[in-house]
């Protein structure tokens, strides 16, 4: 088709147009269940019937300490069905879950159901110390053992900050009972003297403003509470928007939720739909596994670059897979992603933020512009294929959702590194980097921590330019412990002084998806783990070459043979001597496996044999 025969964008008031030309609209009524019922439950032995079946002593305990005012037919073979709420006021991201649950809960009721709110460890990504990360696992293992243990059919994951999806469908996945996620929503756009302000990315921009001499710090600390306008998670598009769209793509949510703000009601109305559908799906037996297959793992990898998402999304969806026993690995995450466009113009890869994707026409809208690309094979909890969810979701601001015929970077997906600095591999996300460090030679100047780099990287005597290389080690899984959002390491305030604004930035940690900068992450094996990050010595050649895929240290094998790590780097790793962190690191595997525990890959069923009482 030529230029001049290609179909114009829509124009005119889109609510004044003749329905064809509407705002397509989920359809809720349709979506609440797909398969036959018959009655207020079908036929479908109930996993809950080991507990509440029968006339003896056990059957009677589990009953009767569950009534409560609930009435007889709750106990009639009507699903049983648990909420996972995450609620916290310390997750200020999850503080408005509570609202959500009794959506859920009220659809599950109408649909003939008996809901019950599950409070499950929440982590706030913001406010949790040492790092988030660190506690994924144990919340996953703990929503795995309170799921099985308990007398439930179906599960409503609720989560929004960023490890708590993540964390939820890791255990829903182990355990293998119908399960169906509710994003949080991000928070409202937020605006400062007129501008608006992206939480996360906007930090780490003002920040080195202000270090640079160039912002007033009054003025970054008034911003303060103006960046957090309303309930929901961070608005750009960092981890939790990320997998709130990668979930919908894996087929584990109801189309179209992922991106609704926190605030909007209709997250309420797709809520109440999530507690009727979880219900039909428990008749229908339509489990994690069914939907979780390698086609709805290459659509989420299709999703994270067409939206510029967070590199978390990596090591999460790497985990995710190894519980359902999926082969994902990282150079699935470039052979299927490297070429996807970027077409979500938002912070930090673009402009705009969530409550502007949300009205351009949402993440569905996004994936119809690469339904090429997609694996048609893939479900969604509806038990129908994902990409006929896409058609009827049309683009209404092209500025924010561009096509894939000119998008906002022609290849923009995560690129997976290697050379004998990474042998196992590391990553870059292109869309958050300067195109001109993507290929790039210079010295190195090495941290053996975060309090090393803390304390020096401001020292007017460091010896650093523009052109070197900063290299921070000590922050993988068992280097930290609990691999830190560190690797976007400030700037020398002599560089900033000079106007310099990126530079390489080598790291086994993560980044927080909002962040933004050339930045080599996850570097595997981490130096704690005996990786040639901890022989790097200052001073050292490193050469970047992204389009090549490689990330080497120019020094020859033979001279990094004599090499052991450094003192400092030896003394600052410390390895726990109880608890959770000991356990944590005796048995954390590496980034290119999803950080998960070893102990924890793959599924354990939702069988539970022995009886208490």
């Amino acid at each position: 088709m030529t230029d001049s025969q290609t179909p114009p964008e829509p124009q005119g008031d889109p609510h004044l147009d003749p329905p064809a030309q509407e705002e397509p609209q989920p359809q809720l009524g349709r979506v609440i269940r797909t398969g036959p019922r018959t009655g207020p439950a079908s036929d479908r032995p109930r996993r809950s019937a080991a507990w509440y079946d029968g006339d003896d002593r056990n059957t009677y305990l589990h009953r009767a300490w569950m009534r409560r005012g609930i009435p007889d037919h709750a106990f009639d073979g009507r699903p049983q069905i648990a909420i996972a709420n995450t609620a916290s006021d310390l997750a200020p991201c999850n503080s408005h879950l509570d609202e959500v649950a009794q959506s859920v809960k009220n659809g599950v009721y109408e649909a003939g159901g008996i809901p019950y709110n599950l409070p499950i460890i929440s982590l706030g990504e913001t406010t949790v110390r040492t790092t988030a990360m660190l506690w994924r696992n144990m919340m996953a293992m703990a929503a795995e053992e309170l799921f099985r243990a308990n007398p439930v059919d179906g599960l409503v994951l609720l989560g929004g900050c960023d490890k708590t999806i993540p964390a939820l469908l890791m255990a829903a996945a182990s355990v293998g009972i119908p399960a169906i996620v509710v994003p949080g929503g991000p928070m409202l756009n937020g605006t400062f003297q007129g501008r608006p302000l992206g939480c996360g990315t906007d930090v780490w921009r003002l920040s080195e403003e202000v270090r640079a001499g160039q912002l007033n710090a009054d003025y970054f600390v008034k911003s303060e509470s103006s960046m957090i306008r309303s309930r929901g998670h961070c608005n750009t598009m960092g981890t939790a928007s990320s997998m709130a769209c990668v979930t919908e793509a894996l087929g584990m949510t109801l189309p179209g939720v992922a991106g609704i703000p926190a605030s909007d009601s209709r997250l309420l109305e797709f809520s109440h739909a999530t507690g009727n559908r979880i219900v039909s799906m428990v008749e229908e037996g339509l489990a994690p596994a069914d939907i979780l297959t390698p086609a709805a793992f290459h659509n989420a990898i299709v999703a994270l670059a067409a939206i510029g998402g967070s590199t978390n999304a990596v090591v999460h969806l790497l985990a995710i897979a190894r519980r359902v026993g999926v082969d994902v690995g990282l150079d699935d995450f470039d052979r299927i992603g490297a070429d996807v466009p970027l077409l979500v113009n938002l912070q930090p890869a673009g402009e705009h933020l969530m409550e502007d994707l949300f009205r351009a026409g949402g993440f569905l809208a996004v994936m119809n512009e690469v339904k090429n690309l997609l694996d048609p094979g893939a479900i969604t909890v509806l038990g129908t294929p994902f990409v006929d969810e896409l058609a009827a979701h049309r683009v209404w601001d092209r500025d924010v959702i561009r096509t894939a015929s000119e998008p906002l970077q022609r290849a923009a997906g995560i690129a997976v590194l290697r050379g004998n600095l990474a042998p196992t591999g590391a990553i870059i996300k292109p869309a958050a980097a300067s195109p001109a460090l993507l290929q790039h030679r210079g010295p190195a100047v090495v941290f053996d921590s975060v309090e090393d780099m803390h304390a020096r990287i401001d020292d007017p005597e460091l010896e650093v330019t523009a052109d070197s290389v900063l290299v921070l080690r000590g922050c993988g899984p068992r280097g930290y412990p609990g691999m830190p959002e560190v690797a976007n390491m400030p700037l020398p305030t002599k560089l900033l002084e000079q106007g310099v604004r990126d530079m390489v930035r080598i790291c086994d940690g993560r980044m927080s998806g909002t962040a933004y900068g050339t930045v080599v992450l996850h570097v595997t094996p981490e130096a704690a783990a005996g990786g040639m990050l901890g022989l790097v010595h200052d001073g050292d050649l490193i050469e970047l070459d992204v389009e090549g895929r490689s990330l080497t240290l120019l020094v020859s094998d033979e001279e990094l043979a004599g090499r052991v790590p450094s003192a400092s780097l030896t003394t600052a790793y410390a390895a726990p001597t109880r608890g959770w962190e000991k356990l944590y690191v005796q048995h954390v595997e590496q980034a290119d496996s999803g950080a998960d525990l070893d102990f924890l890959t793959g599924a354990s069923g939702p069988d539970v044999m022995r009886e208490s009482h």
